[in-house]
C-alpha cells in the first residue's frame, strides 16, 4: 500500500501527462544562463553569417541521416578537433567529415534515452520520450505531438522514409506523416531483423530518382544500422585494433552515406536562383559503451559513452561553417529544423539551437535530462535517470554518482560524497523535469486496435504496466549487477547459438542469486520450452509475466507454451495481451487468429487474421494463413480471394497451394477457373489427393476418359480412402480400376 505521500506524487503526475517541459525549460535557462558549456574538444571558430541566398521560410529540402549506436569518437572530424579518437588514434569518415566541415557541429550531443526508439521518438518530435509514455523498443508512439514529417507533410512537402533496423518498424508509429514509409529488412537475425547501409541507401536513391515521388519541396529520413552489434562491416573497411570491427561499421556506413549525398546533389547539378535548396541534418540516435563501466553496448547505464552523439547542421547560405561544445540535445533537433524551414510550432521540450549559429562565443549548454528504465524492464532493477547541466553530472540510483565532466570526462571519479551541493542543484534540476513531464506507463494500444479486440468478444479494458517504485531505494543498483548480468549475457548468447542445455544452467545460476530476474525468467522459460520441459517453463514463464506483465515478448513466449501444453483458451488470453500491446505486429495478430482457430472461434479466428493482412499486406504467408481461417469460417469466396492474391504475390514456383485454391474454385462453381490450378498441385501439398479427384470429376465430365483416369488413378495412389468417395461418384465410378 504506497503511502499518502507517494500516492499524492504519483496523482499529481497523472494530472500532468498532457503538460510539456516548457516551465522546467524555462526556469533552467534562468538557472544557468551565465553556465559554460561542459567543454568535449577545442572550440572552432564560427563564421559571420552569411546573408542567405533566399529568405527564411523559403522552401527547402529536408535530408535527414541518423546513424545508429554511433560514438563521436568513431569520426574523423570529432578526433581532428582534438576531442577523443577511436581505433588507430584517427578514424576517416570523409562523408560526414565533409558535413562538418560545410556545416555547423555538435561533436557531443545528448540523447535522452540510449535506445533506438524512443531516442528517434525524440529527434522527430521535439518531446521528451518520458513525455511519449516510451520507454523501451517496441513500444507505441502517441498520436499526439505531431511528427516532423506530418508537420512538413501539412505544408507540402513529398515525404520519405528509408530505415535499417526493426526497432524502427512502422509497427511502432514513427511512419506517421511519412507517404514513402521503406522498412523492407533483408537480414539479420531472430526479432531484430535489419538491412544493410548500401540497400537502404540504394533504395533511397531510387526513390530521389523518381521526379513523381521526390518533388520538391521533399523530407527524406534515411536511417542506418550498422554501427549495432554485432559488428560484421565488409572485410575492406574492418580498422585495427580492439574496437576494429565496431570502427569498421562506422567507415561502412560513411561510404554508404557518401552514395547519398552525391545521390542528392545529383538531383540539383546546376544550381540557380529558382532552385530549392537542402537542408541537411547528420545525428547519432545514441552511442555505444565499448566495455566502458562493464557494459558492453548500450541501454542500461546513462554514462556518456552511451548518451554522447554529433550531431551536423548543413544549409549553405543559411547556417555558417562552425562548431560548438555546448550540449545540445535531440530533443532540439525538430524545433532547430522548424525554425530555419519556417515552420511555425507549438512550445516543444526540445528549444532550437538556430541562435549558436549566430553567437561569436560559446554558449551555455542546456540541461540534458537522461534516463533509461532497461534495467527495470528487463531485470526488475532501479531504473537510472541522470542530469548534465554546467559541466556536472547527477545518475540518480540506489546510491548515486556525481561526475565534473571537464576534470573527469571519463566518469571515473564520483564526486557525490565531497561536492554535496553540487549534488543537491542537479538534484533539484531532475526533479523539475520529472514532475513536470513524466507521464504513466501507457498501454500500446490505439483505439482501433482495441475496438477490434472487443468486436472478438476477448478484451475487457486496458491496464498500465508495473511501475517501479517512486523511490529506488530497495531495488538493486545496477552497478552492483555487473555478475549477474554477465552470467545472463552468457546464457543468452548460448541460447541464441542452439544450445538451450547449457543456456538453462546459465539462467538458473542467475535465479539462485535474484529470484525475481524478469529476463532470468523469460529465457529460462524459452531454454526449458526447447528441451521439453514444458511445466517448469510454464512455471518461469507464467512468474516472469506476473513480475512484468508489459513486456510483449514474456507474453509471447507463455501463449506459445500454453498451446502446446494445450490451454488454448489462455494462450488467446495471452495473444490478446501481446497485440494489445503492440497493436500494430501482424504476426501477433496472425497467432491470435491461429489459437482462436483452434479454440473452435473460427469467425473471430479470420477477424484476427484479416487484420493482421491489413497491417502486412505484402506478406503471402499471412494471406495463405487468412484464406484457411476463412475456408474454416464457411468463407469460401474470401478465401478463394486470398489464396490467388497469394499465389500472384509468390516467385514463379513458389505457390504451394495450387491444389486447395482449385479445389475452392470449383465449390464456388469456378470450373473453367478451377482446372489450370488443380493441374499445377503438386504432391508435396497437402490437398494434392483431393485436388486430383476434383480433376478427374471435371475431366470426366468434360468427356476427357483418358486423362480422368490418369487423375483418378494418382488421387487413390496418394490416398487410397478416396476409393470410398469414387465409387459412389456415378461422374468416375466406371473408372475405377
Amino acid at each position: 500500500m504506497p503511502s499518502p505521500r507517494t500516492a499524492r506524487r504519483r496523482a499529481d503526475r497523472r494530472e500532468d501527462v498532457k503538460r510539456s517541459l516548457r516551465t522546467a525549460t524555462a526556469a533552467l535557462g534562468i538557472a544557468l544562463a551565465s553556465a559554460a558549456g561542459c567543454r568535449r574538444g577545442a572550440e572552432r571558430p564560427q563564421a559571420v553569417l552569411p546573408t542567405p541566398s533566399s529568405p527564411p521560410g523559403a522552401p527547402a529540402n529536408l535530408l535527414l541521416i541518423t546513424l545508429d549506436t554511433l560514438r563521436p569518437d568513431a569520426l574523423g572530424f570529432v578526433c581532428a578537433s582534438g576531442g577523443p579518437c577511436g581505433s588507430a588514434g584517427s578514424n576517416a569518415t570523409p562523408a560526414i567529415d565533409g558535413l562538418a566541415r560545410e556545416g555547423f557541429a555538435f561533436p557531443s550531443a545528448v540523447s535522452p534515452v540510449p535506445l533506438t526508439f524512443p531516442s528517434h521518438s525524440a529527434l522527430l518530435t521535439g518531446r521528451l520520450p518520458r513525455a511519449l509514455g516510451l520507454r523501451d523498443n517496441g513500444q507505441l508512439l502517441p498520436p499526439e505531438p505531431p511528427t516532423l514529417a506530418q508537420r512538413l507533410a501539412a505544408r507540402g512537402y513529398a515525404t520519405a522514409a528509408f530505415v535499417s533496423g526493426y526497432p524502427l518498424h512502422s509497427a511502432f508509429g514513427l511512419d506517421r506523416g511519412f507517404s514513402h514509409y521503406d522498412d523492407a529488412f533483408d537480414s539479420g537475425k531472430g526479432d531484430e531483423p535489419e538491412r544493410k547501409a548500401g540497400a537502404t541507401v540504394a533504395a533511397a536513391k531510387a526513390w530521389l530518382a523518381d521526379p513523381k515521388a521526390a518533388r520538391s519541396p521533399w523530407f527524406l529520413w534515411v536511417h542506418l544500422y550498422d554501427p549495432h552489434y554485432p559488428y560484421e562491416p565488409p572485410k575492406e573497411f574492418r580498422r585495427p585494433g580492439a574496437r576494429g570491427a565496431y570502427d569498421g561499421e562506422v567507415a561502412y556506413a560513411d561510404s554508404a552515406i557518401g552514395e547519398l549525398l552525391r545521390a542528392v546533389a545529383a538531383t540539383d547539378p546546376a544550381p540557380s536562383p529558382r532552385s530549392v535548396p537542402t537542408l541537411t541534418v547528420f545525428a547519432g540516435d545514441h552511442g555505444e559503451s565499448l566495455g566502458e563501466h562493464g557494459e558492453g553496448t548500450h541501454g542500461f547505464f546513462v554514462y556518456d559513452s552511451t548518451v554522447l552523439v554529433p550531431l551536423v547542421f548543413r544549409f549553405p547560405g543559411r547556417v555558417p561553417v562552425g562548431s560548438s561544445a555546448a550540449g545540445a540535445r535531440l530533443i532540439d533537433v525538430a524545433p532547430t529544423i522548424l525554425e530555419l524551414l519556417g515552420v511555425p510550432a507549438e512550445p516543444l521540450d526540445g528549444t532550437s539551437v538556430a541562435g549558436l549559429f549566430r553567437k561569436a562565443s560559446p554558449a551555455a549548454a542546456a540541461p540534458a535530462y537522461v534516463e533509461t528504465y532497461q534495467p527495470w524492464l528487463s531485470y526488475g532493477w532501479s531504473p537510472l535517470h541522470a542530469m548534465r547541466a554546467d559541466g556536472w553530472k547527477l545518475i540518480d540510483a540506489p546510491r548515486p554518482e556525481l561526475y565534473d565532466l571537464r576534470a573527469d570526462p571519463g566518469e571515473r571519479h564520483d564526486r557525490f560524497a565531497d561536492s554535496p551541493d553540487e549534488a543537491r542543484r542537479l538534484k533539484l534540476l531532475l526533479r523539475q523535469v520529472q514532475d513536470t513531464a513524466a507521464a504513466p506507463v501507457r498501454p500500446a494500444a490505439d483505439a482501433e486496435a482495441l475496438a477490434r479486440l472487443r468486436s472478438l468478444g476477448y478484451l475487457g479494458g486496458s491496464t498500465p504496466g508495473a511501475e517501479p517504485p517512486a523511490s529506488p531505494e530497495g531495488l538493486r543498483d545496477p552497478k552492483d549487477g555487473a555478475a549477474i548480468r554477465e552470467i545472463l549475457t552468457q546464457g543468452d548468447e548460448l541460447l541464441r547459438r542452439g544450445d538451450a542445455r547449457a543456456a538453462a544452467t546459465r539462467f538458473e545460476a542467475a535465479l539462485e542469486q535474484d529470484p525475481d530476474n524478469r529476463f532470468a525468467l523469460h529465457r529460462s522459460g524459452l531454454a526449458l520450452l526447447q528441451l521439453g520441459q514444458l511445466p517448469r517453463a510454464l512455471s518461469r514463464l507464467e512468474k516472469a509475466v506476473r513480475l512484468g506483465p508489459d513486456q510483449p515478448e514474456a507474453r509471447w513466449a507463455l501463449a506459445s507454451a500454453l498451446e502446446r501444453s494445450g490451454r488454448l483458451g489462455e494462450a488467446v488470453s495471452q495473444w490478446e495481451e501481446v497485440v494489445r500491446l503492440q497493436p500494430k505486429r501482424a504476426e501477433a495478430w496472425a497467432n491470435l487468429g491461429s489459437a482462436l482457430g483452434r479454440s473452435g472461434k473460427t469467425k473471430e479466428a479470420a477477424a484476427a487474421l484479416a487484420h493482421a493482412v491489413e497491417l502486412s499486406p505484402r506478406d503471402p504467408d499471412l494471406l495463405a494463413r487468412l484464406a484457411f481461417a476463412e475456408f474454416g469460417a464457411g468463407e469460401v469466396a474470401g478465401a478463394a480471394r486470398h489464396l490467388r492474391e497469394e499465389s500472384e504475390r509468390r516467385a514463379p514456383g513458389a505457390f504451394r497451394h495450387s491444389g486447395a485454391l482449385g479445389i475452392l474454385l470449383v465449390q464456388l462453381g469456378r470450373t473453367d477457373e478451377a482446372r489450370p490450378y488443380l493441374e499445377r498441385s503438386r504432391p508435396e501439398e497437402p490437398e494434392y489427393a483431393e485436388a486430383s479427384l476434383q480433376l478427374a470429376i471435371l475431366e470426366a465430365e468434360a468427356g476427357r476418359e483418358t486423362p480422368a483416369r490418369r487423375a483418378l488413378a494418382e488421387a487413390l495412389r496418394v490416398s487410397p480412402t478416396l476409393r470410398g468417395r469414387a465409387r459412389g461418384d456415378a461422374r468416375i465410378a466406371k473408372l475405377l480400376p
